[in-house]
């Protein structure tokens, strides 16, 4: 990539993440001087991989900070000419949505953007948002479907349906527009489907033990999914930044498969694994689309999902956990 990031120094909150994780790096690679969150200075899983990264030892510099606390970010996010906003918590099964999901989404949001809001250096944030705040509006998912930019997850539909993950980063991209509407704040939204790849973070995300738990279960489950490559979701929050004319939100999906072809693809790539036959029910299968155009014109042209998969696996490989 090039280096124009030389001399402009940006924050990524979160930065542990696996999203994160290669947004700090590309950030580096691109020249930037980068500030950047984790929850837990001590934690040597959140730090270690990040001060590893070339460019870390002179540009790379860590703090501490709490999404549940007011003004946490503001020495994070001090001097900066952008924001990256990547920290909210990633997991489907929960027993007290609120607290666990949604407060931390929302809040956090709105606590990162309150501190943005004091500098008036900052001339943009993007936010990390996902698929899962446009594609639950309650009408059914079938193939005609194209789920675009203008979607937005109807909040009754999630909380109805349980889908707490999908309800906490609904509001909290909504919360986030209604700020920086009221403020006179300038933001982008990226909103990835499920995230493929090599994990430069030492511990399983959530996306990638999708795949991992796929291997010795005795069946699949009856979803189906959008899946995007891990380095081209961190490219398109650079170019967010980057370019001027960038706005509103970005939906980022290489491809929509069922988990029977994800199946289908690592028997392809990894015969000896010992993988499921058949599907949890017998509900028919859904398919539908996610529309590409908005992130083409920003720039991306996408990883194949095959060259993804195939990473994801080796990194799982390398790390121990296969």
């Amino acid at each position: 990539m090039s280096k124009q990031g030389e001399g402009k120094k940006v924050c990524v909150t979160g930065a542990s993440g696996f999203i994160a994780s290669w947004l700090v790096k590309l950030l580096l690679d691109r020249g930037y001087t980068v500030k950047a969150s984790v929850r837990d200075l001590d934690d040597t899983k959140k730090t270690e991989h990040l001060l590893a990264l070339d460019g870390a030892k002179e540009r790379l510099h860590l703090f501490q900070a709490d999404l549940m606390k007011p003004g946490s970010f503001d020495e994070v996010v001090e001097g900066c000419d952008g924001v990256f906003h990547t920290a909210s918590p990633f997991f489907i099964h929960t027993t007290n949505p609120q607290e666990e999901l949604i407060d931390p989404a929302v809040k956090g949001t709105l606590n990162v953007l309150s501190s943005c809001s004091k500098f008036p250096l900052i001339r943009r944030v993007v936010l990390t948002s996902s698929v899962v705040a446009l594609m639950y509006s309650g009408s059914p998912l079938t193939p005609e479907v194209v789920v675009d930019e203008n979607w937005f997850s109807d909040e009754g539909f999630c909380k109805e349906t349980k889908l707490w993950y999908p309800l906490s980063k609904t509001l909290a991209e909504e919360a986030a527009w209604k700020y920086v509407k009221e403020n006179g704040m300038d933001m982008v939204t990226i909103n990835p489907a499920m995230v493929v790849g090599s994990l430069l973070q030492p511990t399983l995300n959530t996306s990638a033990a999708v795949i991992f738990r796929l291997i010795n279960a005795p069946t699949y489950p009856n979803i189906t999914l959008g899946c995007v490559h891990v380095k081209d979701v961190a490219i398109a929050h650079i170019l967010a930044f980057e370019t001027p004319s960038a706005s509103g939100r970005y939906c980022m999906a290489e491809s929509v498969v069922h988990i029977s072809e994800l199946v289908q693809m690592l028997r392809k790539l990894y015969p000896s694994f010992k993988l499921p036959d058949k599907c949890a029910d017998d509900t028919p299968f859904v398919k539908y689309h996610f529309s590409r155009e908005k992130a083409r014109s920003l720039g991306i042209n996408y990883t194949p999902l095959e060259e993804g998969i195939k990473e994801t696996i080796e990194s799982l490989k390398e790390k121990k956990f296969l």
